[in-house]
């Protein structure tokens, strides 16, 4: 049974990124403008989005780049209501900031000034702080959208609606070099398991809330690994994954599978087997 509503037609939907600007975010906007959604992209850098949206806008596809910081919670805010006004509305949130540095144990040298914790802090800004700011401001117009049609007399089944929150198999459990990212990233599989549970209810009728958990993709934020990747994908490939698990219902949308089946065989272990198997996967 489906945890979610299928998103499968995205003809017309007003569809908000946020981290679109390169990587999975940019794939993804333009599958999702090519199949018929108006979007609205976001990420610090508007000369980045610029690049993204002007090829897309060349083929008489919708796509309007809206500059926002995701550690800036006001500045999400006032994008928030810019995208609102330039699409008519916002049914689907997708959430795909993210920053990635490995930190060791050994790498911290203590005191407050510490600037690996200034790290850690900067990792947690990013890629949970950020979705649980983007989370706030659009949980209350998608409650209201949904609570409407739920009122309202129908015939057919309601709009499609909600919240997409991009994190990653890193925050399954804990992982070598990622001691500030994948906590990151476990706080935010937990939040997106909450909203869940509050938002995708009888009385909510069409709204939705999706994690989606690559494994290793191809970006910026890879590029820098000094380790071998197991089943490294493109951008294009987990931009197709994350349409594909949209339409499927599934709540945590993972891939790919012949790589996060494993981690999620992982997340059973009792810890006396988990760290001599993670160990030996890792080779640390």
């Amino acid at each position: 049974m489906a945890c979610n509503p299928k998103l499968r037609d995205w003809a017309g939907r007003r569809v908000w990124l946020l981290g679109a600007s390169s990587g999975i975010g940019a794939a993804l906007a333009a599958h999702l403008a090519g199949a018929g959604a108006r979007v609205a992209i976001s990420g610090r850098r508007r000369e980045a989005l610029e690049a993204v949206a002007a090829p897309l806008r060349g083929r008489g596809l919708t796509v309007i780049p809206v500059p926002a910081d995701a550690s800036d919670a006001a500045g999400l805010a006032a994008a928030r209501d810019q995208v609102a006004a330039a699409l008519g509305g916002i049914d689907i949130g997708i959430y795909l900031a993210g920053d990635y540095v490995p930190l060791r144990a050994w790498d911290f040298a203590g005191g407050a000034a510490d600037p690996v914790l200034a790290q850690v802090e900067r990792l947690n800004r990013v890629n949970f702080l950020g979705a649980a700011a983007f989370a706030a401001c659009l949980v209350p117009g998608l409650l209201d959208a949904a609570r409407a049609e739920g009122d309202a007399a129908r015939t057919s089944p309601p709009p499609t609606c909600g919240l997409v929150l991009v994190g990653s198999v890193a925050g399954y459990r804990g992982l070598p070099k990622a001691l500030g990212y994948g906590a990151a990233k476990a706080a935010l599989i937990h939040f997106a398991e909450g909203l869940h549970l509050d938002l995708v209810r009888p009385e909510n009728p069409g709204l939705g809330v999706w994690l989606v958990s690559p494994g290793f993709v191809a970006t910026r934020l890879t590029a820098g690994n000094d380790f071998a990747m197991p089943a490294l994908i493109g951008e294009d490939e987990a931009a197709r994954a994350i349409v594909a698990g949209l339409a499927s219902g599934a709540f945590d949308i993972h891939f790919p599978k012949r790589f996060t089946g494993w981690l999620k065989f992982a997340r059973l272990l009792p810890y006396r087997l988990y760290f001599p198997f993670i160990r030996r996967l890792t080779g640390e």
